[in-house]
């Protein structure tokens, strides 16, 4: 199969670009199928897009953009098999890899945290590996270590497994905040330095993290320094009935992830990869992404707002988003599906608001204090 792209790097007709364009470039943009969605928040505070935004993609403009669609899809089908119901959840993981973000999956026993990040894995046609956090895990179980070899008198460096395209970091809380620490240089240099030696890693490069919220018993809360390495940090959720149903059937998810093989290769993710970078955020989106952080700034209720690397998070998994729905253009209603897992875990609310003010709804404000960009 071709490596998958999206198309042009050049801005299509339909998108907002500000000032810059002429009345007839905007007539044509506002007449385009594939127009900007400035849907303002419903009354309930979702700041979801409209559901039509969300389950149908945009027709592809060209085979490039059906060759990246259908790779999307197939992981998506793919990992359904084992998470059931949950097809969201599923698509925003596939998002923070293609964006070459991490993800932090938060939950209660037995959703299937580790599931989802197995499933994802085994999906991908590269190496993996699990690593279950302790409290006596040291950062040399993860980076790896030197060994004399007699033989030759020499050291002789034995990669951890950091050393992976995809690492599960399973109840990332139960390991000492030393070890936890050991990730952070391969998370955002995507390298790992050993002896005095910076050795890169090769991409893709993503770390799913799974932590338990509930049983806090001998768990160390992962800093704020920590959190902010992940792009996205979801929640599972109960299953469905009918999705519960389906799991007795199939007799749990073990099953199934030893049958489960992959349907995408290494190179097809990589290029993947490269097609959300190229995809286009106009200038009047961007300007409404730095509008959002600093509203987070001035917010009474918050803290400490979002800061320059939540911008940038933000605009990656709106492109990785964008892309999922077959465009190669973002818009704010991509922004917005992404809001609540991008930025979530990037602020800080005021002790005295914490009572009553929960992070998702000050991003809820923020987005609700901010006017949405539309097209001219």
């Amino acid at each position: 199969m071709a490596t998958a792209r999206i198309g042009p790097s050049s801005p299509p007709a339909s998108k907002l670009t500000g000032n810059d364009r002429s009345a007839d470039d905007a007539s044509a943009a506002l007449a385009s199928t594939l127009c900007w969605v400035t849907t303002d928040l419903a009354a309930d505070g979702n700041l979801s897009p409209t559901p039509e935004s969300r389950t149908e993609r945009a027709t592809p403009a060209d085979g490039e953009t059906k060759g990246f669609a259908g790779l999307f899809d197939a992981i998506t089908a793919n990992v359904a098999r084992v998470l059931h119901g949950k097809t969201e959840t599923i698509e925003m993981a596939i998002i923070a890899l293609l964006a070459e973000g991490h993800l932090l999956v938060e939950d209660v026993p037995g959703v299937g945290k580790t599931s989802l990040a197995k499933a994802l894995a085994a999906s991908i046609d590269c190496s993996w590996k699990r690593v279950q956090f302790t409290p006596d895990l040291l950062p040399t179980d993860l980076v790896g270590v030197s060994i004399y070899e007699r033989s030759t008198e020499q050291f002789r460096f034995e990669p951890g497994p950091l050393f992976a395209n995809i690492v599960l970091a399973d109840e990332i809380n139960r390991a000492s905040p030393k070890t936890q620490s050991a990730l952070l240089e391969a998370m955002e240099e995507r390298q790992v330095t050993a002896d005095g030696v910076s050795r890169p890693l090769e991409p893709p490069f993503m770390v799913i993290a799974t932590q338990n919220p509930v049983d806090q018993e001998g768990t160390y809360r992962l800093p704020e320094s920590q959190l902010d390495r992940f792009l996205l940090r979801i929640s599972i959720g109960y299953p469905g009935r009918t999705a519960e149903i389906q799991m007795l059937d199939d007799l749990g998810s073990a099953e199934a992830l030893r049958t489960l093989a992959p349907v995408v290769s290494e190179a097809e993710i990589l290029g993947m990869i490269e097609a959300v970078r190229s995809v286009y955020v106009a200038s009047a989106l961007k300007s409404y992404l730095v509008d959002l952080a600093e509203a987070s700034r001035r917010h009474p209720g918050i803290e400490l707002g979002l800061s320059p690397r939540a911008t940038l998070q933000l605009a990656a998994s709106s492109r990785g988003h964008a892309a999922a729905r077959g465009r190669n253009y973002a818009t704010p209603d991509d922004v917005k599906a992404v809001a609540l897992p991008t930025l979530s875990h990037r602020i800080l609310v005021r002790a005295e608001r914490g009572a009553h003010l929960s992070n998702e709804d000050a991003i809820r404000e923020v987005f609700e204090a901010v006017p949405v960009p539309v097209a001219r």
